[in-house]
């Protein structure tokens, strides 16, 4: 049992794209597909276990080894920082981390700028590096009502079509980064499950889709 590799997979219908990932690639998982209340699903001819967790969890359970690899978005890994091993794109959940603001916005650096997000520590930083000064507003859900109340200058959100943003008249400023879901590998386990991870790693590399 303790050969078997333990796979953090995020709820949702990312974890649904990312599983039958792993099932084309020969790690099936019958009883994954059964409708049960089970929370760990296991194939030992496979040499896997899977469970399903929250996706900002998946990381967390990576860094701290109850989890050898997992998958989680880019976002949430630079938000968090975690200190895990990136595998490989898995370029499904494709999307992108931008600054938005109402149309033809136009910032005065002598003002701090004002910017809504719940991504506090990717704003921070990608400002930080131009050396902009800027007041962050914390916020959990609807973050493009924040400039178009007049709480915020901008915001720092995903995109995926950009149609929420153009229905409320606002438009990408910047993009901070490309984001898609990542297989990670928790550090320790990667020195000792070698083997195993770097197989898992290149059979997923080989159904990845362009």
């Amino acid at each position: 049992m303790s050969n078997m590799i333990n796979i953090a997979l995020p709820k949702g219908r990312l974890g649904d794209k990312v599983y039958d990932m792993f099932e084309k690639a020969g790690f099936e998982c019958p009883a994954i597909r059964e409708k049960n209340r089970k929370l760990i699903f296991e194939n030992p001819e496979a040499g896997v276990r899977y469970f399903w967790v929250k996706p900002s969890d998946v990381a967390i359970y990576v860094e701290r080894g109850a989890a050898d690899i997992g998958v989680a978005g880019k976002d949430i890994l630079m938000e968090a920082g975690t200190d895990v091993y990136e595998l490989l794109d898995l370029n499904v959940g494709k999307c992108t981390m931008a600054v938005a603001g109402p149309a033809g916005f136009s910032y005065d650096r002598s003002n701090e700028l004002r910017v809504a997000t719940k991504f506090v520590n990717v704003a921070r930083e990608f400002y930080a590096a131009s050396g902009t000064d800027i007041d962050i507003i914390h916020l959990n859900g609807s973050i493009e009502l924040a400039p178009i109340l007049g709480l915020s200058d901008v915001i720092v959100d995903l995109v995926e079509t950009g149609t929420t943003l153009k229905e409320n008249n606002l438009e990408v400023i910047d993009v901070i980064a490309d984001i898609s879901a990542r297989l990670i590998s928790n550090k320790s386990s990667f020195k000792f499950k070698t083997k195993q991870i770097v197989d898992i790693s290149r059979r997923l590399e080989s159904v990845i889709e362009d």
